[in-house]
């Protein structure tokens, strides 16, 4: 093997490679892939599965001119490595290092930032329109998968870029996987396609046959017409995307360049948009991510020899407590079902599923559909918990309040990765559910400090009669987990953790993943002498007005910490109700997350970096009680 991709800084050291030793690179950029993602963690299975497809393109095209815009992006390291950014992969979804998604700044290779799903043919679109308009050159290819392309919103820009005829292609890469296998009628049409190579043969003839056949009156033509509906239905490949308007090529060898190049050139003969049904295997060339392309697809550092992770887990996750706990609740109960979208594993419904696979309906990368479904579940009678990213809650926002609040529907919503979720930086942090969810009626919402509280609010939101709310983070859970004897809550009810007393100088109050640093300030402030309160909220709607209004009443400061957006969330309702009640207010002072994305990074990197740990906390209190004594002064050495 050649060492070519040593010599890749960019694309013009790229197209200078022979087309024949192409492969080689494919090879190098494989293993270049395993040992750094080993080091760093990233998404694995999808880029092994696209090194081809990258380096067709970049071959081929010529970008930035020629616009590649990838869905989702988690797919892209190749394109990555080949525009430039091979020397700096090893900071891959590290703090201030390059981003495991295209993002703009980065380079001019990336067109379009990302990191959510389905939107690629929707820019595509865009741009195609924009180039007309100003008579601009240039090629545009949106990357699409096909998990990506079950999202409704991929399907409404088919439809608009046929009927405009929009001078894009779409490269449908097709792996039978998004994150867990793929679901659907489409899933199932994609497999028909790719299952029987004949028919490409058979396409090709039927095609030329059609075509053959002569337009004589208007009676005959209309029989005519009927006819080649007919045989395309009955022969060719492709006629849904043909019916939106597309010209369907393949299937195609996603692993063969030549073959690739070729149907690139081909797609260039027809005007209007071209679908270029390009089929990969999720993995390819590493035998652990090929036969559990799942668990590859987002990895933390593991051992490239077995594909064992190197940080072992000791504590469960949230989501594995949200799992169980579910399972169990669903012992007792046959009317509780689950939802997810495209994401069991992620939100830990794979455990209920392994119990009750009957119970667990997975609607694919589709969230608004999840919601509304999930709805009509509950209006049906049953009792929906429907599980999905904080993060891809945004999407479904609309049918959160018209198919859910607006119809007080009995339904949970329980949102996993809430709050700061690390190295995939601002496309997927989890800040804003506070905000987005508290103006809206009928809704409870409610954050767990600890896996205790996770169970007794999950019980407490499904025998809640309307919406309800069940907010969690990524990650290890605080404290211990057992599974325990659920207790209902009282709703809008918080907890004093450390009570206010006549002499409390200061009340921290605390909510969720915060609970628990905050504890640690308040004890350490206590043992020196700052009569220390600590509430923990449990509820950002409704809020305990009582022992909140009487914290204000008799503390001089109050302290409120909440990992998420500070405009419009669970410090700015606590201000809110202050204002209402025209209270003489004590000295307030806000922890959380300012007007700005929160970037990549190591969780526990970013928390600190917004005072949201322990020591955070701590510097921040002492600044209202005490602004000659530092924190470190105060902290445990062994904590350091």
């Amino acid at each position: 093997m050649g060492n070519y991709l040593a010599e890749i800084n960019g694309l013009d050291d790229f197209k200078k490679v022979k087309f024949n030793k192409l492969n080689e690179l494919a090879a190098e950029i494989r293993e270049f892939l395993i040992e750094n993602i080993a080091l760093t963690g990233g998404h694995l299975a999808s880029n092994l599965g696209t090194v081809e497809l990258a380096m067709a393109l970049h071959y081929y095209l010529n970008s930035p001119q020629d616009k590649i815009i990838w869905d989702v992006g988690h797919q892209a390291y190749t394109h990555k490595i080949l525009t430039g950014r091979r020397d700096c992969f090893n900071s891959l979804r590290q703090k201030n290092g390059i981003s495991g998604y295209p993002k703009c700044g980065e380079s001019p290779h990336d067109i379009m930032g990302v990191g959510h799903s389905s939107t690629s043919i929707s820019a595509a679109c865009g741009l195609a329109l924009a180039k007309k308009q100003l008579q601009a050159k240039g090629d545009i290819y949106a990357v699409i998968g096909d998990g990506s392309l079950t999202g409704g919103m991929a399907f409404e820009a088919l439809n608009h870029a046929g009927d405009i005829q929009a001078d894009i292609n779409v490269i449908l890469n097709d792996n039978e996987m998004s994150i867990a296998g793929n679901v659907g009628a489409l899933s199932n049409y994609l497999s028909n396609l790719r299952s029987d190579p004949k028919f490409k043969r058979a396409k090709e003839d039927i095609e030329f046959l059609i075509n053959k056949i002569p337009r004589i009156g208007s009676t005959v033509s209309n029989t005519v017409s009927r006819v080649k509906d007919a045989l395309k239905y009955s022969f060719i490949q492709g006629v849904l995307f043909e019916e939106f308007g597309f010209k369907y090529l393949g299937p195609i060898d996603g692993h063969n360049i030549e073959e690739l190049i070729k149907y690139f050139k081909e797609a260039e003969d027809f005007s209007g948009p071209v679908l270029l049904h390009v089929v990969t295997k999720k993995g390819k060339g590493y035998l652990p991510a090929e036969e559990n392309p799942d668990k590859f697809h987002g990895v933390g550092p593991f051992n490239i020899e077995d594909g064992s992770t190197k940080k072992r887990k000791d504590k469960a996750s949230y989501s594995q407590v949200f799992g169980e706990s579910l399972s169990r609740l669903a012992a007792e109960d046959d009317k509780i079902v689950g939802v997810t979208a495209a994401m069991p594993a992620g939100t830990g419904m794979n455990i209920f599923a392994e119990k009750y696979p009957e119970r667990l309906y997975d609607v694919g990368i589709a969230e608004q559909h999840a919601v509304t479904m999930s709805t009509g579940l509950a209006k049906g009678g049953l009792k929906a918990v429907c599980a999905i990213y904080s993060t891809f809650l945004q999407r479904a926002y609309d049918q959160v309040i018209h198919d859910v609040a607006i119809q007080n529907v009995d339904l949970t919503l329980a949102l996993d990765r809430a709050g700061i979720v690390g190295n995939d930086g601002e496309t997927h942090q989890g800040v804003f559910d506070f905000s987005f969810l508290r103006p809206i009626p009928n809704l409870v919402l409610m954050a767990p400090k600890d896996a205790d509280q996770l169970q007794d609010m999950l019980y407490t939101a499904v025998n809640y009669q309307g919406p309800a709310v069940l907010r969690y983070p990524r990650g290890s859970v605080n404290g211990n987990y057992e599974p325990k004897e659920f207790k209902e809550i009282e709703i809008g009810r918080a907890e004093e953790l450390i009570a206010v007393k006549a002499e409390t100088k200061l009340t921290i109050i605390a909510v969720g993943s915060t609970v628990y640093p905050a504890q640690k300030a308040a004890e350490i402030l206590n043992n020196n002498g700052y009569q220390t309160a600590l509430i923990d909220s449990r509820f950002v709607k409704p809020l305990d007005e009582e022992m909140i209004l009487k914290a204000a009443a008799g503390s001089e400061n109050i302290l409120i910490v909440e990992e998420q957006v500070l405009a419009g969330g669970f410090s700015s309702a606590i201000l809110e109700l202050l204002n209402d009640k025209e209270l003489k207010k004590p000295k307030i002072k806000r922890l959380g997350i300012s007007d700005q994305f929160v970037t990549q990074g190591e969780m526990a990197e970013k928390r600190a970096e917004y005072d949201l740990d322990g020591r955070g906390i701590l510097k921040n209190a002492l600044q209202m009680l005490d602004q000659n004594r530092e924190a470190k002064s105060l902290w445990p050495k062994k904590n350091d």
